[in-house]
C-alpha cells in the first residue's frame, strides 16, 4: 500500500480538550505520547469529566514545548478562550516522582466504573494565583480538578475479535489508539449534502465541510479510500520491517460527541451522528452496540516507536 500515507497526528493532551496536530509522535503500548495523560473530574464523586457532558471543553487549548534540557521534558501550557476570564497555567509536560509525590494522590478516580489512582495537578514555579483546579472549577461554574495519570494501569476491555485482549489505555474512552481513512470525511460529507433540511440539519451543511477532528482520531490516514480500515487486521507505520505492529481490535462505536463543533464547543443537534446512523451501522463492532454507528477503528500498538506525517502504511488485511 505504497499510497497510503499518514496525513495527520492529532495529540489530546487533556482529555475532552483541544487537540494538537503535530508532525511527529512517539507512542508506546499505551498510545502516543502525552495523549489523554491528563483529564478533569468532577470535584464531587471524583468521576471523569467529558465534552459530551460539556460540549465547551473543546475549547480549553493546551500546547506542548518540549524541552530535554528542562527538568520535566518541557511544560504543557493550557489557555482558555478571552471570553471566559480565566487566565492561562502552565504544567510540567513529564512531571518526575518527585513533583508527583508533592501532588495530591487520588486513590481512586472512576471511569466507566474503572477504579485506578491519579494526581491533582499544580502549576509551574511562578504560578498564576489560583490553582489549575481552581481556574477550571471558574470555567465550569462548579467544583472540579485537573489530574494526571497515576501508575495504576487501566485494563481495556476484550473485544469480539481480541477476546483475551491484554492491552492498559491511560483517559482514552476504550483503546491506546483511533486511526481513520482521511477520505471518510468527504464521504460522509457528501451523504450529509443529500439531507439537508431534514431530520433537523441545518441549510450550513450545504456549503459547511465536516472537519475530521470532530472524531478525535490520533492518526489520520490518506489514500487508502474512505473507511479502508474497516477490514484492516493490523497496520505498521514507517520504516518496514522494523516498524511494530498495530493490532486493529475493534471498530470505533460513536456517540454524540463528534456533534460538537470543535471550533465553536457548541453542539448540532444532528450533525453527523444522523448521517452515519444511516448507513455506518451494523458493522459488527460490539455486539452489545448493534445499532450504534461506526467511523474509524481502535488499535493497539505491540510495541513502541514513533509515526510521522508522511510515513507509508502497510495494512494486513483480515481474512
Amino acid at each position: 500500500m505504497a499510497d497510503v500515507r499518514v496525513s495527520k497526528i492529532l495529540v489530546h493532551p487533556i482529555k475532552s480538550c483541544r487537540g494538537i496536530s503535530v508532525q511527529h509522535s512517539r507512542y508506546t503500548p499505551e498510545g502516543l505520547q502525552y495523549d489523554r495523560q491528563w483529564c478533569i473530574i468532577e470535584g464531587s464523586d471524583l468521576t471523569v469529566i467529558t465534552a459530551r457532558e460539556f460540549p465547551k471543553m473543546v475549547l480549553i487549548t493546551p500546547q506542548m514545548t518540549e524541552d530535554p534540557t528542562s527538568p520535566h521534558s518541557g511544560v504543557l501550557s493550557v489557555s482558555f478562550p478571552e471570553e471566559s476570564g480565566c487566565e492561562p497555567f502552565s504544567l510540567p509536560l513529564c512531571p518526575s516522582q518527585s513533583v508527583l509525590d508533592s501532588w495530591k494522590r487520588l486513590q481512586k478516580v472512576m471511569m466507566w466504573h474503572v477504579p485506578f489512582d491519579a494526581y491533582i495537578c499544580e502549576a509551574l514555579p511562578s504560578p498564576p494565583s489560583r490553582s489549575p483546579s481552581a481556574i477550571l472549577s471558574s470555567y465550569f461554574g462548579r467544583p472540579v480538578h485537573l489530574i494526571y495519570k497515576g501508575a495504576q494501569p487501566r485494563p481495556c476491555e476484550p473485544t469480539v475479535t481480541h477476546p483475551n485482549l491484554d492491552a492498559n489505555a491511560v483517559f482514552q474512552d476504550c483503546f491506546p489508539l483511533m486511526v481513520m481513512s482521511e477520505e471518510s470525511t468527504t464521504q460522509i460529507t457528501e451523504q450529509l449534502r443529500r439531507h439537508v433540511g431534514t431530520q433537523g440539519i441545518d441549510e450550513r451543511w450545504k456549503t459547511d465541510n465536516l472537519v475530521i477532528e470532530r472524531f478525535r482520531p490520533n492518526v489520520v490516514f490518506q489514500g487508502a479510500g474512505p473507511f479502508a480500515e474497516d477490514s484492516w487486521k493490523e497496520i505498521r507505520i514507517g520504516i518496514m520491517p522494523d516498524a511494530p505492529v498495530i493490532s486493529i481490535v475493534s471498530k470505533c462505536t460513536r456517540c454524540l460527541l463528534p456533534n460538537v463543533s470543535p471550533e465553536t464547543g457548541e453542539r448540532d443537534k444532528a450533525v453527523p451522528y444522523k448521517i452515519i446512523m444511516k448507513f455506518r451501522t451494523g458493522l459488527d463492532a460490539d455486539p452489545q452496540n448493534k445499532m450504534k454507528p461506526c467511523v474509524g477503528v481502535n488499535g493497539m500498538p505491540l510495541g513502541s516507536g514513533e509515526i510521522r506525517v508522511g510515513d507509508v502504511v502497510a495494512a494486513r488485511k483480515a481474512t
